[in-house]
């Protein structure tokens, strides 16, 4: 998919050999008004910074949603420079500190063990706190299942009574997010409303019922979740419903762009040598999958020596790391690339740089332009 004609603009005025990400402001705003169109009417909206930490991404969405949901003491000062209105503060290995600034700074608690809640309890008596729970056979289907299996987040739902007899803490409501990157909308539908219905059969009347995010996008084309199903739940009176959405909100508003650097073939492969890589943007190689690209055309070519360049064949994108596993692309067709050209790859505006290993090897980072 060509990225929009704005974008290509802002990537053609770059000096040579860019490497950049473009981060799209108008268009989170425009993801989140049309997210919030396809909730229930009382659910609220948090985004995930986890997803995209930049300051211009935060500061948009800070305002476009009710608020940020973090996962460390960084992320939370992210969250407060940013001004979020409300914070939600999750994950598994919250350390005292974080703790106690998450509770100064009045932001809600997503406890993750029995452990955790005698911790809050040492630290602020009579803390309201949110238990996330790991309830038996309650994942979808996505990239990662969170649920319903053997992992580090939340409480085993075997252990419930267990958690909800801690002294100290008011347990008011559940954090069960079950999985990342789900494309179904009916199957998360259903998962929602058996949430709500689970919640309120523990008989603690919960003020807080928090599904996490994982609404999905296909990164080897244009789909995504339909979210219409969700617009029909009912919602019970006094539940504050909460969905915490980083990836939907956020990937089609950035593009990751990086000049080729050389075009080679090796023992029959052709490879587009670009300024960049995985260790600006490691999903494809995390996920072991090949993210589409698309060739913006540079003509200009100031050099008196032949320009590299393939014609109608499969190319590798891969980039400048001294490994071979920095390859973000393989086999993808192209009609024509040549050194000189912009590769730019959309749907990289959630968890693109934020999870790369951007100190390997010591290049320059890309730049960031903000739109």
């Amino acid at each position: 998919m060509r990225p929009p004609e704005h974008v290509v603009r802002a990537l053609r005025a770059l000096p040579g050999p860019a490497c950049a990400y473009v981060y799209d402001t108008a268009a989170l705003r425009e993801r989140a008004a049309s997210v919030r169109q396809s909730l229930p009417v009382a659910a609220s909206l948090l985004y995930a910074v986890k997803a995209n930490g930049h300051p211009s991404v935060l500061d948009t969405l800070a305002r476009a949603c009710d608020g940020l949901e973090v996962a460390s003491g960084g992320e939370l000062a992210l969250a407060l420079r940013a001004g979020a209105r409300r914070i939600v503060f999750g994950g598994p290995a919250k350390t005292d500190a974080e703790l106690a600034a998450a509770l100064d700074a009045g932001a809600q608690i997503n406890a993750e063990s029995i452990h955790e809640l005698h911790r809050i309890a040492a630290l602020r008596p009579g803390a309201e706190v949110v238990l996330r729970v790991n309830r038996a056979g309650a994942a979808l289907t996505g990239s990662h299942s969170m649920t319903g299996a053997p992992t580090p987040f939340g409480v085993d739902e075997a252990q419930l009574g267990q958690a909800l007899a801690v002294p100290g803490v008011r347990i008011i409501g559940f954090h069960l997010h079950a999985v990342s990157n789900n494309l179904d909308g009916r199957a998360h539908a259903a998962f929602v409303r058996e949430a709500l219905r689970w919640s309120v059969a523990t008989g603690i009347d919960p003020r807080v019922v928090n599904v996490g995010g994982g609404f999905g996008v296909d990164y080897l084309g244009d789909a995504a979740i339909d979210l219409n199903p969700l617009r029909a739940i009912d919602v019970p009176r006094g539940i504050d419903l909460i969905f915490e959405p980083g990836r939907y909100l956020a990937a089609d508003a950035g593009w990751y762009a990086a000049t080729v650097l050389d075009v080679k073939t090796t023992h029959g492969r052709t490879f587009a040598v670009l300024r960049g890589g995985t260790h600006h943007f490691r999903l494809p190689a995390a996920w072991g999958y090949d993210h589409p690209f698309t060739v913006v055309p540079v003509d200009d070519w100031p050099h008196p020596y032949p320009r590299p360049a393939a014609f109608d064949t499969p190319v590798d994108a891969v980039g400048e790391l001294c490994t071979p596993r920095d390859v973000l692309c393989r086999g993808r067709h192209v009609r024509r690339v040549r050194a000189g050209d912009l590769l730019v790859f959309g749907r990289t505006g959630a968890y693109g740089w934020d999870i790369s290993h951007h100190d390997f090897l010591r290049h320059d980072p890309p730049q960031f332009v903000i739109l």
